[in-house]
């Protein structure tokens, strides 16, 4: 298999590691770590990045133009968006029913699709063009939208662990590094390259932020 699902597989595993978590469900409908999201909600959140694979594999074959990983980015309607946006105001209440059933249920789901997904990703054409429902006229290549679910599996499994004081699952180097290496090519075309370059080499010209979002 490619790179891109490889690393896809491994957050996945991850993810499911953390939701098995007590702690997650201890926690379930406290505040996250992120400002308006409850603990339930951003495992909701998360697990959704896993299964909605299966969805986007079993839906026929798009037929919007296909458009690189940073256009996307660019053409994303969340992406510098405000808290109380309508957008995310939709990505919160959708993540809160997608957890409704409490975490027994969701991890259940979670764990029953992993073992099949290896191998209906490994059977899967890599340039296959693919997107989710709620994106705008544009779809990616199923590696590049795999790209966008480990990044979002990664990130989003760091705020959980955080909102419920647990280590997260450690992932593969080659994983991590997949994960960084796309925000750092996100914070280059949000700040520019010698921003980028500054906070990572001359912490006396760094700027206050390269967040990539």
């Amino acid at each position: 298999m490619t790179g891109a699902r490889t690393d896809f597989l491994a957050a996945a595993a991850a993810a499911e590691e953390l939701l098995r978590r007590p702690e997650v469900a201890r926690a379930w409908r406290r505040p996250s770590a992120l400002a308006q999201w409850s603990v339930g909600g951003l495992a909701g959140h998360l697990a959704y990045q896993v299964l909605c694979v299966p969805e986007v594999l079993a839906a026929p074959v798009p037929a919007e133009p296909v458009v690189g990983l940073l256009d996307h980015y660019a053409r994303s309607a969340w992406v510098g968006a405000a808290l109380d946006a309508e957008v995310n105001v939709r990505i919160r209440q959708g993540s809160e029913a997608f957890a409704a059933d409490g975490p027994a249920v969701l991890h259940r789901r979670l764990a029953a699709v992993l073992p099949e997904l290896a191998d209906t990703l490994a059977a899967a054409d890599a340039t296959r063009p693919a997107r989710l429902p709620f994106w705008g006229p544009w779809a990616l290549t199923l590696d590049d939208l795999l790209a966008t679910r480990t990044m979002e599996l990664a990130v989003h499994g760091d705020d959980l662990a955080v909102s419920v004081a647990v280590d997260g699952p450690e992932l593969p180097a080659e994983t991590a590094e997949s994960v960084i290496g796309l925000l750092a090519r996100l914070a280059v075309r949000r700040h520019g390259r010698a921003a980028v370059l500054r906070a990572l080499s001359r912490a006396e010209r760094a700027p206050g932020s390269i967040a990539a979002f």
